[in-house]
């Protein structure tokens, strides 16, 4: 049962040995994150329930997204202490027929992640019991823990299963396990494991179980996302977990190539996610504006967050939550490597780790100027920062796995770059003098720009409102302008420099890509396509078909009297055919193209008259087509 009737106070101080006992409790709701406590250091929450045991029946307690260093009592008794807010805190339970529970939750130190930034609001980082908390009943001996890791094999693939037993008495029996295909045809398995164990003992045990013909999870447009349920029965007591199959490295030297998935080149395409409100609908509109790639910059989401971007086709790159320039413990870093990786690895959409990210900021406010190119190369000359605490954590993560050690701004060498032309520095067509200067055509972290979801949303966490200012008014923002002009222009603006960057990336065949953002993290403004409330911005149509995964392109962003390069990108397995047909005011204009898989192929040019409202691309196959719109 879910524990739901609250009670809570803000702290002056961490508790002692004793639970926290201030003046006044208030109810609050639980699991959340009560705004009344925004601006607490520390925060206690209290609750009361009677003994839902029947018999012999034993009671665990289940606290889930504890954030962030977090100790409990029941009963005035110390249950443990806990500072992984990302995996859950278990105990079972000595229950009276009262019970009184209190958490003691403080805000990090360290490892705090995006959470210790001005990318996310207070109200989104208040200490707490963030996702869950449950009190369940169990037989008297029952399977507590089910934790799984698929791999391949030379003759296919295996699930290694291990589980953990808690004997309530003697034990010498079998366990059955079988592993059954979730939604397709395919092969299962039924195996038995002998346990045994004294009384009061926690078992363990490992089997391996083995796939005949396995099928495999797969990124979205690549395959079918093939997962399996994993079902481990004991007496009463069952536990069913699903995962599926997948082996994702990187393809080449390195992730500018894209990704390995299953032998099978892949170009990851997407958005970070940030910190927002139910990160399960944030995958499906990240899903539905044709990303296969998400990233978790900074902070860890809860389980149901991998559970569905397994189901939409999405890969996952997991950062540490690991954020800023401050110092931290890397043995401890080392630590959570091992816990988040655990956390993680039945899940198959998971494809790459980042260790830190933005250690430093000396490309920020370098403007529109027209000196902008000179002030980036001074100061990236001058950017300094030792990386080798990040790369001695990297190496914890399995020898297998992409990991990008460092994501930030050129000049420091970042595994994975972060460029934010057209609204740091320069203007969107620097994108490609940035990416050549700096080599940044691997793994592109971070790019894009922010925009108003309302015209009082300058002081939003998360947006630069001096950046917004100069560049919007210098492209085209009235200063004055009413309500919905001021918002229109700021969308307009941040439309135009994610066009031009996400269809430069592409068509140079950067193999990962990951938009800065998909959602803002607070009401009136931000990187996000999307606003906070889940509204749609302009950017976020213009996004979708950007990232189509075959799409015709233009070379930068048109205005009247250009002349434009038109380009067929196909990230697809399979080459394509198909008639590229352009309008621009009283033009048009085609062709017709074959492109490879995974290639890029020159569509010819177009002219843009001075009085065109808008340049339309379309490319038309024999089953469907895709458009491609540039308003003026």
């Amino acid at each position: 049962m879910s524990l739901t009737d609250w009670t809570g106070a803000a702290l002056d101080s961490p508790a002692g040995d004793e639970p926290p006992a201030p003046d006044e409790w208030h109810p609050v709701e639980v699991p959340g994150r009560p705004e009344r406590f925004a601006d607490a250091e520390v925060v206690a929450y209290r609750t009361e329930f009677g003994d839902p045991r029947d018999d012999d029946e034993r009671a665990t307690l289940e606290l889930r997204g504890l954030f962030a260093h977090a100790r409990i009592w029941l009963n005035g008794d110390l249950l443990g202490e806990h500072d992984a807010y990302f995996v859950p805190a278990r105990y079972e339970l000595d229950l009276d027929a009262d019970n009184e529970l209190v958490v003691e939750c403080r805000a990090p130190e360290e490892f705090g992640g995006i959470y210790t930034t001005d990318r996310v609001p207070d109200s989104r980082a208040v200490p707490g019991i963030w996702w869950g908390a449950d009190l369940d009943t169990h037989p008297e001996t029952f399977i507590d823990d089910l934790s799984l890791t698929p791999r391949r094999t030379d003759e296919g693939a295996v699930i290694d299963a291990e589980l953990a037993v808690e004997a309530g008495e003697s034990l010498a029996e079998r366990i059955s396990m079988s592993v059954r295909p979730q939604g397709f045809r395919g092969g299962g398995v039924m195996e038995r494991a002998k346990i045994e164990a004294e009384a009061g003992e926690r078992a363990t045990i490992s089997k391996t179980l083995e796939l005949r013909d396995p099928a495999y999870w797969w990124p979205a447009g690549h395959g079918p996302q093939h997962r399996y349920a994993v079902r481990a029965k004991l007496g009463d007591s069952e536990r069913v977990v699903q995962t599926g199959l997948c082996e994702i490295e990187e393809a080449g030297d390195g992730a500018g190539d894209g990704l390995l998935v299953n032998g099978q080149q892949v170009r990851a395409r997407g958005f970070s996610l940030l910190p927002t409100g139910d990160p399960t609908w944030d995958v499906e509109r990240a899903a539905n504006a044709n990303a296969n790639l998400v990233r978790a910059r900074g902070h860890v989401p809860p389980a149901e967050f991998y559970e569905a971007a397994a189901e939409a086709g999405l890969l996952v790159w997991q950062d540490l939550p690991i954020a800023g320039p401050d110092d931290y413990d890397a043995e401890r870093a080392t630590d959570l490597v091992g816990t988040l990786t655990s956390s993680v690895e039945r899940h198959p959409c998971v494809a790459a780790f980042g260790v830190r990210s933005d250690p430093t900021d000396h490309l920020a406010g370098v403007g529109p100027s027209r000196l902008a190119r000179y002030k980036v190369r001074w100061r990236a000359w001058r950017a300094g920062y030792d990386d080798a605490a990040d790369r001695d954590v990297a190496e914890a993560f399995p020898e297998d796995a992409v990991v990008f050690p460092v994501s930030g701004a050129p000049g420091i060498g970042p595994d994975a770059a972060h460029v934010y032309p057209g609204w740091e520095f320069g203007g969107a067509d620097d994108t490609e003098w940035i990416l050549d200067k700096y080599d940044c055509d691997g793994a592109v972290g971070a790019f894009g720009a922010g925009s108003l979801a309302a015209e009082e949303g300058h002081d939003a966490a998360g947006f630069d409102a001096d950046a917004h200012d100069a560049y919007v008014s210098r492209n085209g923002g009235k200063p004055g302008a009413d309500e919905a002009g001021a918002v229109e222009a700021s969308q307009a603006y941040q439309t135009r420099v994610l066009k031009q960057v996400t269809e430069t990336l592409r068509r140079r065949g950067t193999g990962l890509l990951a938009a800065d953002a998909l959602r803002d993290t607070d009401a009136g403004a931000g990187m996000g396509v999307l606003s906070a409330d889940g509204s749609q911005k302009a950017g976020y149509e213009a996004m979708a078909a950007s990232l189509e995964p075959v799409q015709v392109l233009l070379d930068a962003y048109p205005t009247g009297g250009d002349t434009r390069e038109l380009t067929v990108v196909n990230d697809t397995p399979e080459a394509v055919s198909g008639t590229v047909s352009w309008t621009a005011g009283d033009r048009t204009g085609g062709s017709d193209v074959e492109v490879a898989a995974y290639g890029r192929e020159a569509a010819g040019t177009l002219q843009v008259p001075d009085d065109a409202e808008a340049v339309e691309l379309s490319f038309g196959r024999a089953d469907s087509a895709v458009q491609n719109v540039y308003p003026l």
